[in-house]
């Protein structure tokens, strides 16, 4: 049993969708599976990188298919870089699939299980659906695509079509599943599993010790970082105006690490308010992610209320990793208000607080044993809630029922019924 990754990226790129799927596949490599990836040949932050067509990647054999490169500047390129990766995938699950191979389709680019679904029957294989942003309700939600529309209409029922030929659907938080299960989806095909940072990768480094922050200047000053992708799902209207708040106060800055589509808007903002405690910085090489991530005294992190359902913000648990206190930004009922209450990590305030986020942002700069302790308590929530081993576990129980299922059906297919 070939257990195949279907993403628009792999490592060596840093999206999040691939950080996650790479680094499963490495995981699922080492524990003794037969893993391959299917990815396109570009980095998600640079499109006129083109990484080879075939290597081996930590073990797991990766075919880098064809597609365009227009890239994510503008909405019809973007496009047509998922319908080129969609006929490749379609193409390569036809030719390459085998019986009882295991296909994890996952939701970058849009709606690859509609295109892969039918390949990955007619080979007899199985595919996984691996929900990690739900389309096209995000898109919905954002006002991308109308509810009544016919395109956003023979979306869903793709959708929902191509989830029904699912072995089984993963969803990472509970609220996702419960959303698909009351849409009409098998609820025994359903299963949440949740997303995970790796805790050797990324760990607390002390202020002293932390390059980064020395570089930057910023050894003498209270950090509240945002690290990751300035995408449409995420709010930084609070987080100017906490800004603008504490502009008189010298000795906090804000650190926002990174790019994505509102990342020019946010700069244009700051640079019209001449806000010079406002720092921008590009996402950080992998080896220096937990340098990155620790530079910050404290996180924000940002989802808007009605995509709660649809999405998880994946830095959450980087976060995490880093030891650092997470200020959210979105429903105080959300999953990460949630945890971040639970586990005492933190803070959650909602769209347009920007008071109580300053407020906030003081009391952890003036309290630092407090903010210690939230920031040992987000450690201890990665440690025993979001580890890497915890879902490679879980994941690996998936796969081997798979291989003894597959092992079963072979022997029952060759020698009649086992007794």
């Amino acid at each position: 049993m070939k257990i195949v990754f279907a993403n628009r990226y792999f490592s060596p790129d840093q999206s999040a969708t691939s950080r996650m799927v790479s680094g499963l596949a490495f995981a699922l490599h080492r524990r003794g599976f037969d893993v391959a990836a299917i990815a396109s040949r570009t980095m998600h932050d640079n499109p006129n990188i083109e990484l080879p067509a075939d290597e081996v990647v930590g073990g797991v054999t990766v075919k880098r298919l064809w597609a365009t490169r227009f890239g994510r500047s503008n909405i019809l390129g973007r496009a047509i870089d998922y319908l080129t990766f969609h006929v490749s995938a379609f193409f390569w699950c036809l030719a390459n699939l085998e019986k009882g191979d295991i296909c994890v389709v996952c939701t970058d680019p849009p709606l690859l299980s509609v295109t892969t679904a039918l390949p990955i029957r007619w080979r007899g294989a199985r595919m996984v659906n691996w929900v990690m942003d739900l389309f096209p309700e995000v898109a919905m939600e954002l006002g991308m695509l109308s509810e009544t529309g016919i395109a956003g209409r023979l979306s869903k029922v793709a959708r929902d079509w191509s989830m029904r030929k699912s072995t089984m659907i993963v969803c990472p938080t509970a609220s996702m599943a419960s959303y698909l299960a009351e849409h009409g989806l098998d609820e025994d095909r359903l299963s949440v599993m949740h997303h995970w940072s790796d805790g050797e990768e990324i760990y607390p480094v002390f202020p002293a010790d932390n390059t980064l922050r020395t570089r930057w200047g910023l050894q003498e000053k209270f950090v509240v970082g945002y690290s990751g992708n300035f995408g449409r799902a995420h709010d930084f209207s609070t987080l100017i105006e906490a800004a603008v708040l504490l502009s008189d106060h010298d000795d906090i800055r804000f650190l926002l690490i990174g790019g994505g589509q509102q990342r020019a808007h946010v700069e244009e903002i700051v640079r019209n308010r001449d806000l010079k405690n406002v720092t921008f910085k590009p996402l950080q090489p992998s080896e220096h992610i937990a340098e990155s991530l620790s530079t910050a005294d404290a996180h924000i992190v940002s989802l808007i209320p009605r995509l709660e359902h649809c999405i998880v913000p994946s830095k959450f648990y980087g976060v995490l990793a880093a030891g650092r206190p997470t200020l959210f930004i979105g429903d105080g009922n959300g999953e990460v208000a949630r945890v971040v209450a639970s586990a005492d990590c933190g803070a959650a305030v909602r769209i347009g607080e920007g008071q109580r986020l300053a407020d906030h942002i003081l009391r952890l700069k003036n309290e630092p044993a407090h903010r210690a302790q939230m920031g040992i308590n987000a450690r201890h929530t990665l440690d025993t809630v979001f580890s890497r081993d915890r879902a490679v576990g879980a994941w690996s129980d998936v796969m081997h029922q798979f291989r003894q299922q597959s092992a079963a059906s072979s022997q029952t297919s060759v020698f009649g019924p086992a007794e």
